[in-house]
Formats: C-alpha cells, sequence, structure tokens
C-alpha cells in the first residue's frame, strides 16, 4: 500500500480570522484514556430547562440556519444563536481549538479525531437516514477509463483519501466490505475541502473519490460525457452529529441552550423531510447556486431523516468505525460510549 499526500489550499472562516489549518496527524498520537481526552464538567448533573435569553451559542451549521428561518422553528430558540459559516470536520476543529465556535454539525469521524488530537469534545445529538443504502450520503466517482463498475473493481486503484475526515473512514469501510485491504489499493491523502476530490479526480490524478450527493452531480455533469460515472459506496454513511467542545459544557447557562438547541434541530429535521422543495429552494438555490433541477435531485436522493429511538445501535456503530480506524490507522484505542453525552438523549425523542 503506498500513501500519497498532497497539500490542498483551506478555506477562510468567516466567524473569526483563522491562519492555520490544523494538522490532523494520522499516527502518533498521544494515547487517550476511557474519559476520551479529561472531563471538567460534570456529566451527572441535571440541565436546566431556564434558557437565558443573553445566552449566546456560536453554532457552525449554515444548513441549519437557512432551514430554522425558512420553517419558523428558529422563532422557538430563546438563546441568541450566532451562525458561522463554518462546516466539515477540519475547519470546525479548528474553530474549536480558537475557541470560536461551541457546536457544529459532522459526521461520525470528525468527534474521533478530536479525541485523537486532543480535543476533548462530546456529542449531544444523532440523526440518521431512513434506508441509508439507498440514500448515501456519498457516491464514488470514478475517471474516465478507470473500469470501476463496483467496489470490488477498486483493486489497484488511486483512490482519494482524507483520514481525518468521513470520507476517509468511508474508503475504508468500502474496501472492507469489498474484502479488500490498503495493500490492494493506492491511497492518495488530501484533505477534501470544497471542490478538492472533484478537481483531482477529473485532472487524472486519482481514479476513484468519494464524492457528496452535488459534488456528484456536479461531477457528472461535466464529465460523464468523457466516461466519468459514479457507483454506491455499497455500505451506511448517514450518521450525523452535532457535537461540542467539553469547554461548551463547562458553562451551565451555554448547556440549558444546546438542550433547547437539540430538541428544535431534531424537530427541524423532521420539517425538511415534508418541506423538501422549500429547503432546496432556499438553501440549495439560493444559498448554494445550485439549479432547480440539480437541487431537486439533492434534496431526492438525500432522502428522509430519523430521529434515533435511542442511542445504543448508533453507538454500537460508532464504536465499530472507531475500532477499524483504530486498526488501520495505528490510533490508540476509544470507548466511544464516552464521546456521548446521555444527558441529552432524551431530548431527541422530545422533538
Amino acid at each position: 500500500m503506498r500513501i500519497v499526500r498532497k497539500n490542498t489550499a483551506s478555506g477562510t472562516v468567516t466567524l473569526v480570522a483563522l491562519t492555520s489549518l490544523t494538522a490532523l496527524a494520522v499516527s502518533g498520537c498521544n494515547a487517550v484514556g476511557s474519559d476520551a481526552g479529561g472531563d471538567d464538567y460534570d456529566e451527572t448533573a441535571v440541565i436546566s430547562d431556564a434558557v437565558d435569553k443573553d445566552t449566546v451559542l456560536r453554532i457552525g451549521d449554515p444548513r441549519t440556519q437557512v432551514a430554522l428561518e425558512a420553517s419558523g422553528l428558529i422563532d422557538e430558540l430563546d438563546f441568541t444563536p450566532e451562525w458561522a459559516n463554518i462546516d466539515g470536520g477540519p475547519k470546525t476543529l479548528e474553530a474549536f481549538r480558537a475557541d470560536a465556535l461551541d457546536v457544529g454539525a459532522v459526521a461520525d469521524i470528525p468527534p474521533l479525531f478530536a479525541t485523537w488530537t486532543n480535543t476533548p469534545v462530546r456529542i449531544v445529538s444523532a440523526r440518521r437516514t431512513v434506508d441509508p443504502l439507498e440514500h448515501p450520503t456519498y457516491e464514488l466517482g470514478v475517471a474516465p477509463g478507470a473500469d470501476v463498475r463496483e467496489p470490488a473493481d477498486l483493486k489497484g486503484k488511486r483512490i482519494a483519501y482524507s483520514p481525518g475526515q468521513a470520507q476517509g473512514a468511508l474508503v475504508l469501510r468500502v474496501l472492507e466490505e469489498a474484502g479488500l485491504s490498503q495493500d490492494d489499493v493506492d491511497l492518495v491523502e488530501l484533505q477534501s475541502t470544497d471542490d478538492t476530490f472533484v478537481n483531482v479526480i477529473a485532472k487524472g490524478e486519482v481514479d476513484v473519490a468519494p464524492l457528496g450527493i452535488e459534488q456528484a452531480r456536479s461531477y457528472l455533469a461535466k464529465y460523464e460525457q468523457d466516461g466519468a460515472s459514479t457507483i454506491a459506496p455499497g455500505v451506511p454513511d448517514d450518521p450525523w452529529h452535532l457535537y461540542v467542545p467539553t469547554t461548551t459544557l463547562q458553562d451551565g447557562k451555554k448547556t440549558a441552550a444546546l438542550k433547547q438547541y437539540v430538541q428544535v434541530w431534531n424537530k427541524l429535521n423532521l420539517w425538511i423531510n415534508d418541506h423538501r422543495e422549500e429547503y432546496a429552494d432556499l438553501y440549495l438555490v439560493d444559498h448554494q447556486g445550485l439549479s432547480e433541477a440539480d437541487a431537486r435531485y439533492v434534496v431526492d436522493r438525500q432522502g428522509d431523516f430519523a430521529v434515533p429511538q435511542n442511542w445504543d445501535g448508533l453507538i454500537s456503530e460508532h464504536q465499530a468505525t472507531a475500532d477499524l480506524l483504530s486498526q488501520e490507522q495505528d490510533h490508540p484505542e476509544i470507548e466511544v460510549d464516552d464521546l456521548y453525552d446521555r444527558r441529552f438523549e432524551p431530548e431527541e425523542l422530545a422533538a
């Protein structure tokens, strides 16, 4: 197995000026104990129902901001939300470390990498997709001429690989499901920011890259006539989380506001299920610049969101992912249950 590391330019974080992109090492991290990076807040303390209107939560989740305003659910927030145009694991983690963000929305890998790189975090809410195999979050983009029709065809191919992001874990899951190992492929290491993966696959620098639904649609529109294609990953890739630095939970007023935000966030996910076209127009068309046709395609591919009835199954799957990454990327083992603040579990069902 050959891992090739490529450097890519990072985007600009808009809440504050952040000038350096944190390096997320794939090996050599300090061992993490069962406390998942160190606790200095009381996980057994009862969270107050009283929310102070002057309490500010700095939230990195542009999609949620747009949808909350469209749905009117933003009026149910009694605290003061301060929105940051920050998303994705690396940018969110950097903002946490700079004390520039209280809450982020990410897939299942960033909380693990935060822990492995000594940034204590907790997961406070989770979302799933109904029938995730039919509605994958990512597709595998295939370069023209690469001749990949199913995951088993990945043997010997150059695959874009971002170790600290969901896309990187997806690659490992796909290989495992196909009966392949890292020794069977060439992993080209780079961060998936903006259109990085679309660009490298279009230029022929890799044979395969995991692409979000919006990116996959754009990739095919530009290059399908040249022989480009996509295939389904064949493994679930739907977990989505709200997570926070533990410093957020050290503040009782912020924790109370976070409890309310978790309730409203879950209501919003169900609202999106019933208002796909409105969400498509307001976020994907007006905010992201997609055409109406592309926006409809994306929300149809997205499927319906689901609120987990409890976290047990979610944590079990998350543990399996952490174990896979520990084995394949030489990280310390993590007790994933320690990353979930169970005080927030009932708040999901309150939606």
